[in-house]
């Protein structure tokens, strides 16, 4: 492609990962001469032909979207302490065909050929990630005319909004050279929606939501008074570095943010030795700082010889879920600290949807917190969003018996069908909705990619 005269591709068909009943690549796309993106990809098990596109990102930032494909939503979940994986009856590939990329360059097994290719603001990871999808549809044209939707988690709450915004930016770019009469041979991305769970996108709200969620008599409670009124004494402080980091964006400014309010927000949890993805559970993050042993599998998996060599993946390469140098220079560059709600506003007022769904024993971005960026968010949709009912999400299709709840969550929509800014919070869920809830975030994402009501 002339827009990018360095690209290159390296593909591989697994036979016999994962999935072996539907058709799928992995390998690189190089976007350019040093960075190198790898992918995994799995075709529809329904309708590959007319079933949506779906890019899948874990967070971190600088973990792997394997997170995602081997042990909450993809085709298969790593068992065996990692010697193989088990077909996932509710991979959310069921109705869709879905990209697992990692990236960052550097993340999972992304690599780069050059250090000072790095990168470590989300804007940034917008671009590569937009000049990876213009060499997927390059090579894939088949798929270029599927409604397309970035799913995101944790971290993806800040990067799901820059890339959106980023192919919603360059779309308009494409309409207007098209009107124009100019050529190109750029894909239009045909952007339906955007899907995040339990994501960071406006700290300033989120961080101020944790004593609310965490001190108030509730099920959830986790502190203490006196730690409680310890926190609660530095949300000011913490909401005024913000502030200044949200008006004037630079390092300069957003580190000290970073800093202080992880640190005076977040840092109490530590010592309770609970799991801060997942409230119901233990977890020592001394010995185990992602908590869930199915990491370390994901990463002996991934490692396995013959894996790699159908993958398509340099045998010098050593997979890491989770860089933390990666995680660390993001950190140090105040992007955590950056407020990405600020670029959803211009894409639902184009049409394209957005669903924010939290699981509620989740610690780390809580349900509270991103109901309420939501509601404190100036669009067309405002009034019907912050309407004071909510309605409960029932199991609908789902098989049910007397000792299961008919409820499994709450809704918050503006929009017809399953709406155009809509906010779902689930029981008995944490972090990962589609680990601990998966029947039910299979339904959800089918029928919120089919536009079809939620209740």
């Amino acid at each position: 492609m002339a827009e990018f005269p360095d690209y290159a591709i390296r593909l591989r068909e697994p036979d016999g990962l994962c999935d072996p009943s539907v058709k799928q690549y992995s390998g690189y796309l190089d976007i350019s001469e040093s960075k190198h993106l790898f992918f995994w990809f799995f075709e529809s098990r329904n309708s590959p032909d007319s079933d949506p596109l779906v890019l899948w990102l874990n967070g971190g930032p600088g973990c792997s979207s394997s997170t995602g494909m081997l042990f909450e939503l993809g085709p298969c979940n790593v068992v065996d302490g990692g010697k193989r994986t088990e077909p996932n009856q509710h991979g959310w590939n069921n109705n869709a065909n879905i990209i697992f990329l990692d990236q960052p360059v550097k993340v999972g097994y992304s690599y780069t050929d050059n250090d000072s290719d790095g990168v470590n603001n989300s804007p940034d990871a917008a671009k590569d990630v937009y000049a990876f999808l213009q060499l997927f549809y390059n090579q894939f044209p088949q798929y270029a005319a599927l409604e397309f939707s970035v799913a995101a988690e944790s971290y993806g709450g800040t990067y799901a909004p820059n890339i959106a915004s980023r192919i919603h930016k360059e779309n308009s770019e494409l309409g207007l050279q098209s009107l124009a009469g100019s050529t190109t041979q750029r894909f239009h991305i045909p952007l339906a929606t955007v899907l995040i769970g339990n994501g960071l996108t406006d700290p300033l709200v989120q961080f101020a939501s944790v004593p609310d969620y965490a001190c108030a008599p509730s099920k959830y409670t986790v502190f203490d008074e006196q730690t409680c009124d310890s926190i609660r004494s530095k949300v000011s402080t913490c909401q005024t570095l913000q502030t200044f980091c949200y008006n004037n964006p630079s390092r300069f400014t957003c580190v000290p943010a970073t800093l202080y309010c992880w640190s005076s927000i977040y840092g109490p949890l530590q010592s309770t030795g609970l799991n801060p993805y997942d409230l119901r559970l233990k977890c020592d993050q001394s010995t185990n700082p992602l908590c869930y042993e199915e990491m370390g599998w994901i990463e002996i998996y991934m490692n396995q010889p013959e894996v790699r060599e159908q993958l398509g993946v340099p045998s010098s390469l050593k997979f890491e879920g989770c860089n933390f140098d990666v995680n660390r220079a993001f950190q140090m560059s105040g992007d955590n600290m950056h407020n990405s709600a600020k670029l959803i506003p211009d894409l639902v007022h184009d049409g394209i949807r957005l669903l924010i769904y939290a699981g509620e024993d989740d610690f780390m971005c809580n349900y509270l917190g991103n109901e309420r960026w939501m509601l404190a968010l100036n669009t067309t949709f405002s009034e019907e969003f912050g309407a004071p009912h909510q309605k409960y999400l029932s199991k609908a299709a789902l098989p049910e018996s007397e000792s299961e709840p008919a409820h499994v969550g709450m809704i918050r929509s503006a929009g017809p069908g399953a709406g155009n800014f809509t906010y779902i919070s689930l029981f008995e869920a944490g972090h990962m909705v589609p680990h601990d809830q998966p029947a039910i975030a299979n339904e959800m994402f089918d029928k919120w990619l089919r536009n079809e009501p939620l209740v």
